[in-house]
């Protein structure tokens, strides 16, 4: 059964697992092989680039996950993003040691400025990789489910859940803002050195974070790949398509509503985790509820309700935007709005939704 689900996927979904395969092969042989005066040489630089959107596509196949197939807009998935980056982000923190500025064993540097005198106790623990892990999984879920639970059994719905969605990850980035948090404040946590004692800024390391990024969100895609073509993926569709309908012939909707939006929450938090030690930063700046609105253009432009449109999608705006805001910063904000105004007049299928169109005359 399995396999026939895998058997079945688009052309767009092999194109996506076919690019991945072959980018974590050549890349670091690009990378580590070629020499440096080569033309076919790919810095180190561009590997952390790369690297960074494929935790982005990852992200917005989590968002398309509801958003597509459940028809949830959640305008706050930015923040089960930043929450992963800060599990794994105080892990780095606690690798770095004697070697910060002050040379204190126990406390992160911002802590040692702010004068504090013992590790808070939400620190304990992330000394270990595995509970750093646990949390990056445990905390954006139990968020997700809290928050689902209570949402989605007082049924609402539609914008109010929108808006609902962008107070919450508002709110979070008031909080972590704050110094007396001990998360950082406004600078977040930066500095990092090295992670299960590998260097962060060795090429090896920036070649098996890349890797890493690949397999996961070829993972995340078949995952949700099977999911979508499963009996309960059928489920979550009619539930986006006639909600009353659904609970009517008998199933609890909240309950699906509630699981799919955990797991999606699940997999944002592991792509943050995936980002932070290839950015080396994590600040409130990503809990900015622009940022998921962002996330949303992204699954829009790419193709809403495909998944693998929605890693294409998050891939060619972010490089846009890289390239945008180097060469034209002030042209980016003007692009992203011609961005949304074209999708919603002309694309409402995305680029995948062209494509279709245009192979099918």
């Amino acid at each position: 059964m399995l396999t026939r689900r895998l058997m079945n996927h688009e052309w767009g979904g092999w194109v996506l697992l076919c690019t991945l395969g072959v980018l974590a092969i050549a890349v670091p042989v690009l990378n580590l092989a070629v020499p440096q005066d080569n033309p076919f040489h790919v810095s180190t630089y561009t590997v952390t680039l790369m690297g960074k959107y494929l935790c982005f596509a990852m992200l917005a196949i989590s968002l398309d996950l509801v958003w597509g197939y459940c028809g949830i807009l959640s305008l706050g998935h930015g923040a089960f993003f930043a929450l992963g980056g800060y599990a794994m982000g105080m892990y780095l923190m606690r690798q770095i040691g004697t070697r910060g500025v002050y040379g204190n064993p126990e406390l992160p540097d911002f802590m040692v400025f702010l004068n504090w005198d013992q590790l808070p106790w939400f620190w304990y623990g992330f000394d270990h990789f595995w509970f750093a892990m646990l949390l990056v999984v445990l905390v954006p879920g139990l968020l997700a489910f809290v928050f689902g639970w209570l949402a989605f059994r007082s049924r609402v719905t539609g914008v109010y859940l929108s808006i609902m969605t962008q107070a919450m990850t508002y709110a979070l980035m008031l909080a972590f803002f704050r110094n007396e948090m001990g998360f950082g404040g406004n600078n977040g946590l930066t500095d990092f050195k090295d992670i299960l004692g590998a260097d962060l800024q060795s090429d090896v390391t920036r070649i098996v974070l890349f890797v890493t990024s690949a397999f996961a969100l070829a993972a995340t895609y078949l995952m949700c790949r099977v999911i979508v073509t499963s009996k309960l993926g059928r489920v979550i569709t009619a539930i986006r398509d006639a909600e009353d309908r659904t609970r009517f012939i008998g199933y609890r909707v909240e309950y699906y509503k509630v699981w799919i939006f955990t797991l999606s929450a699940v997999l944002a938090g592991i792509a943050g985790a995936l980002y932070v030690p290839q950015v080396g930063i994590i600040n409130p700046s990503e809990f900015q509820p622009l940022n998921s609105i962002e996330l949303v253009a992204w699954v829009a432009v790419g193709g809403r309700g495909t998944l693998y449109g929605a890693a294409l999608g998050a891939v060619l705006v972010n490089f846009g935007k890289t390239y945008l805001t180097g060469a034209l910063p002030e042209v980016w904000l003007f692009v992203l709005g011609a961005l949304f105004i074209l999708v919603t007049v002309a694309m409402r299928n995305g680029i995948v939704g062209l494509f279709r169109k245009l192979r099918h005359g």
